[in-house]
């Protein structure tokens, strides 16, 4: 354990649920920004948080704090980030990770030259199932795998202004449900070599739904769902040569899977039993790398985060969807 004092940088339900892991697992909580100083207060007395900032501005200054995890919404996390990293502290910024590649670009190069972590906050990465389910994979269990498949389906708000609808917001089921398929498959199978979607917009502009295929190295095969107005299984299944592995609802919180044979014999079952959402492991992991000298994720490297965001921003324009304040050409 490195003793980080961590900070929190905005006060919704994301980063509520953050605070309370970090209290789970017993990490150093010690500071909350806001944009106003009486939610700030809010935060700070539900948590039990030393200090609370009435901007983002007077956390990152804060010199009792080493690491801010940014939870704001996806358009604020690249300005966010950057507030953090040029007053020295480490990020930890919430998925997805930026709005696009070239934000995404510039967080690596800043957090390189300032000599600061900068890690996205893709909490399945960390859970342990995920972290047994690599194992497997290394020790050759499943053979060469040649199948990917994921979905994150969920009834939301169907409200044009609710956060997920709207434009303005980075809203859309990509950025808010997608990023996790999209950043498994990534996991399991690497950067894609070919990428197809298509997807469903709504009256706002942004996608309800998406649906990608995509071939990897090696000629292996990727398809993910997402949607943001019906629930759907939400599991996923990694098909090798000699083996598969199912990944029980909900498969990107923690949950169970089985290593099934082509004969349908179970190898072997695993079931999660965490305490608390599971949002600390990723907290847990940023305290390892800072203490072992590290500004590079192991699980989840920066360079892959930026290559996560340039295979969102194929997908996006390949559906249509553009923020706005984005540039016409996207390179």
């Amino acid at each position: 354990m490195t003793g980080l004092r961590w900070g929190i940088l905005a006060t919704g339900g994301i980063a509520g649920s953050f605070a309370s892991d970090l209290r789970t697992a017993g990490l150093d909580l010690v500071a909350v920004g806001s944009r106003s100083q009486e939610s700030a207060d809010a935060f700070a007395a539900r948590f039990d948080i030393a200090h609370a900032h009435p901007s983002y501005e007077a956390l990152a200054a804060d010199p009792d704090v080493d690491i801010i995890y940014v939870g704001t919404p996806h358009p604020m996390h690249h300005q966010n980030a950057r507030i953090a990293l040029e007053n020295g502290k480490h990020v930890l910024v919430e998925k997805a990770f930026t709005l696009n590649r070239a934000e995404a670009e510039d967080l690596q190069r800043l957090g390189a030259e300032r000599g600061l972590l900068v890690m996205e906050a893709m909490w399945t990465r960390y859970l342990p199932h995920m972290i047994r389910i690599r194992e497997i994979i290394a020790a050759g269990t499943l053979g060469e795998i040649r199948v990917v498949t994921a979905d994150h389906t969920q009834r939301i708000s169907s409200d044009p202004a609710h956060r997920l609808n709207a434009l303005e917001l980075g809203g859309g089921a990509l950025l808010d449900l997608g990023i996790y398929p999209i950043s498994f498959i990534h996991d399991i199978l690497g950067s894609p070599t070919t990428v197809r979607a298509v997807g469903r917009l709504i009256e706002t502009g942004a996608d309800a739904e998406v649906a990608t295929v995509m071939t990897h190295e090696g000629g292996a095969v990727s398809t993910s769902v997402s949607s943001s107005r019906g629930a759907g299984a939400n599991a996923a299944t990694i098909v090798g040569t000699e083996a598969r592995i199912d990944i029980d609802r909900v498969w990107y919180s923690p949950t169970s899977f089985r290593v099934v044979r082509p004969d349908g014999t179970v190898q072997e079952e695993y079931s999660s039993e965490i305490v608390g959402r599971g949002m600390q492991f990723e907290a847990l992991a940023a305290e390892r790398l800072v203490r072992d000298g590290m500004l590079e994720g192991d699980i989840l490297p920066i360079a892959e985060s930026v290559a996560i965001m340039g295979t969102l921003d194929e997908i996006r324009a390949q559906i249509g969807v553009r923020y706005p304040g984005e540039e016409a050409d996207r390179g």
